[in-house]
């Protein structure tokens, strides 16, 4: 089998065939909307046409996809509406509701006029009534279903010699669409493993390995559940996994659409995070180092966390940049030190004492199994208590750690000597108000 992926400009699969002997098994086209998430997919499928002869179908298969901000809630097909229901601000989700897409149904009920004129004629050929007439019908329609006949409809039915009762008769049953409620049973990324019924059964339950290939599955529903990494949905037809903003490829574990940004987000643009049991991505964008820490971000505070996270530890790295610039120490040193000071203060203000605390051990926890020597360790611990302390008392991080240096209240491994004191305007990159 060949597979064969074609792009457009923005690096967005837009045509997918699979190639058999020569011969188109599976073709598929996407379509996007102005802010690139998928909005649309058509598929044509390998099958037996009237002469007998094996050949593309001529008319495809129409997925259309909804979307809340980043996240997949609805998956609509010519039968099926799948609706899905996330924990708040993150992209693990909770609840599947599946419902029948009766739009054929729908359109083969009647209403009450056209009920009255099918029916009308004796010949069976049926009437035409004035446009007034369908209006007033469809009101008493509205009534009735409602069982609140209004008293000047009731004496316009008496006048024509009927009753309410007599018309109800001629009332179709209004369509109610099946559905089926389902609730989901994720691990601790938030990817899927069951399916349960209201009832408590299992409906479907999936198996899978780290990089998120399914290894088993257990579908006598046959439900449709495309959710699987956080953010990641199944392509049935590519293999692959579309990931918002790139697509994935769990057999190589790793993405097939370089990074947006290009080498700018790094020298591998095609890499997925490489320990997939902690660290996940979403958006496929950014990987969230140290899952332990990004969990506890995720569970607390959802997708917004993650970003806020993201974004105070952008700005540490530029405050310790900053640092550098001014007292040397990037490494081990005075800079170090006020970074570290500087990232657990803003992490408390943001999520409080408890949390930066974890993350801040996490991160430590992660140097210690790269070989970081024991010293650094201490030493950096240090300094996050000390940040944490600056987030709890203080109104702005990047004074409150520069005048840490200044008293001579951080640690290096050499220990710190403010010989030049920083004066707060230097080093301040805290565009905020902290």
């Amino acid at each position: 089998r060949t597979h064969h992926y074609h792009y457009d400009s923005q690096h967005r699969l837009v045509f997918y065939t699979r190639i058999q002997h020569g011969e188109p098994l599976v073709e598929s086209r996407y379509l996007y909307d102005p802010l690139g998430r998928r909005m649309a997919k058509r598929v044509w499928r390998r099958e037996r046409d009237l002469t007998g002869w094996m050949s593309l179908s001529r008319k495809p298969e129409v997925t259309w996809y909804g979307w809340d901000g980043d996240r997949l809630t609805t998956v609509q097909t010519d039968t099926t509406r799948i609706q899905t229901v996330y924990e708040p601000g993150s992209f693990t989700p909770l609840i599947r509701v599946e419902t029948e897409n009766g739009e054929r149904e729908k359109a083969q009920r009647r209403s009450l006029a056209e009920t009255l004129q099918q029916e009308g004629s004796e010949n069976g050929h049926g009437v035409v009534f004035p446009a007034e007439l369908v209006r007033l019908l469809d009101r008493l329609e509205e009534e009735i279903r409602a069982d609140r006949v209004s008293s000047e409809s009731r004496a316009w039915l008496a006048q024509c010699g009927l009753t309410v009762e007599q018309l109800a008769r001629q009332v179709e049953p209004e369509y109610t669409p099946a559905r089926k409620v389902h609730f989901y049973h994720c691990d601790h990324r938030g990817l899927p493993l069951a399916l349960i019924s209201e009832d408590g059964n299992t409906a479907w339950r999936g198996e899978y390995d780290e990089w998120g290939n399914q290894l088993n599955e257990e579908n006598p529903h046959h439900l449709h559940q495309p959710y699987r990494l956080p953010g990641q949905q199944h392509d049935e037809e590519s293999g692959l996994y579309y990931n918002r903003h790139r697509h994935y490829d769990p057999l190589q574990g790793r993405y097939i659409t370089p990074d947006p940004i290009g080498l700018r987000g790094g020298w591998n643009m095609y890499q997925y995070p490489l320990n997939p049991i902690q660290v996940i991505d979403p958006m496929g964008l950014d990987a969230i180092e140290n899952m332990t820490s990004g969990g506890l971000i995720y569970a607390v505070s959802g997708v917004p966390g993650l970003i806020a996270a993201n974004s105070i530890t952008n700005s540490a790295y530029q405050f310790g940049y900053d640092m550098d610039a001014i007292v040397g120490g990037a490494h081990n040193g005075a800079a170090d030190a006020m970074r570290h000071c500087y990232l657990m203060c803003r992490m408390t203000k943001t999520f409080g004492s408890t949390i930066a605390d974890v993350i801040g051990k996490n991160h430590e926890a992660a140097g210690d199994r790269q070989g970081q020597p024991a010293k650094e360790r201490i030493m950096d611990l240090k300094n996050n208590t000390v940040g944490i302390a600056c987030g709890d008392f203080s109104a702005k991080c990047s004074d409150a750690c520069i005048e840490k240096y200044n008293t001579g209240q951080l640690f290096g491994l050499d220990g710190i000597k403010a010989d030049n004191p920083i004066k707060a305007k230097q080093g301040s990159s805290d565009a905020s108000n902290y």
